[in-house]
């Protein structure tokens, strides 16, 4: 099983990605973690930029890693009671061409506290709506004693989902 990590974070020691890199730790045999580390090279969506057919080199290279893994987990942070706009604009350049369809995702954040992180979660998960994503996990994940075994419960519920 291909699992692709995204953090809608673009900062480099942010939380969020932190949570892929234990992630990338807890994973039974046979399951792979790939970090997707491409959020700022996006352009901003255009469908104009399309119009020939051809999509920028960013754009797919996204796609492709995508459409090559099994699953995805998205560690996303809150701004402003939602999504960040870097990962709404990854998947407004994924809700036309289709990889995201039905695909399996996981949501979470790293937060501070529980309480913290809901909001950005739920758009998130209206966000993949509308693709039909299969979605597991939508829970933020505090840090603190229990993170690390927090996340691997998650990337079990996530590889369970996988080979059901």
């Amino acid at each position: 099983m291909r699992i692709l990590g995204m953090s809608g974070s673009l900062q480099r020691k942010s939380g969020n990605s932190t949570l892929l890199e234990v992630a990338a730790g807890a994973l039974p045999a046979g399951v792979t973690l790939e970090v997707y580390d491409g959020l700022r090279q996006l352009p901003h969506f255009d469908p104009d930029i399309e119009k020939d057919g051809a999509a920028p080199a960013s754009v797919a290279a996204l796609r492709r890693a995508i459409a090559e893994s099994d699953a995805l987990l998205i560690a996303c942070p809150e701004y402003g009671h939602s999504l960040p706009g870097s990962l709404k604009n990854a998947i407004d350049w994924l809700i036309g061409s289709g990889e995201l369809e039905g695909k399996l995702v996981a949501i979470t954040a790293a937060v501070p506290a529980v309480e913290r992180g809901q909001r950005g979660l739920k758009a998130l998960r209206d966000t993949l709506g509308a693709v039909s994503a299969r979605i597991v996990g939508g829970d933020p994940i505090a840090r603190g004693p229990s993170f690390d075994s927090d996340v691997a419960k998650l990337v079990n519920v996530l590889v369970e989902a996988g080979r059901a």
